[in-house]
């Protein structure tokens, strides 16, 4: 089980719920349990690297995870082109 920092309070994670929930709506996206899981640990990352505000999160997570295929993770396919 996962512990939060006793420093997180309800008003931090309203803020990164908030950011992840934006990515989807700028990205047209639905939600996934495993992209829910990927955006929510790339904005804690980033809240404890010091980004703070919802703006400062949203950005960031529209930078690194510029579209929904982005979030997709690259397995090999055996019908795959080359």
């Amino acid at each position: 089980m996962m512990e939060f920092s006793p420093s997180l309070q309800i008003e931090d994670v309203s803020v990164l719920s908030e950011a992840v929930r934006t990515w989807y709506r700028h990205n047209h996206a639905t939600p996934t349990e495993q992209s829910t899981q990927l955006l929510c640990s790339a904005a804690v990352d980033l809240y404890n690297q010091g980004h703070r505000t919802r703006e400062e999160l949203v950005t960031l997570l529209i930078i690194k995870f510029d579209s929904p295929d982005s979030l997709e993770v690259k397995a090999p396919s055996s019908t795959s082109h080359h």
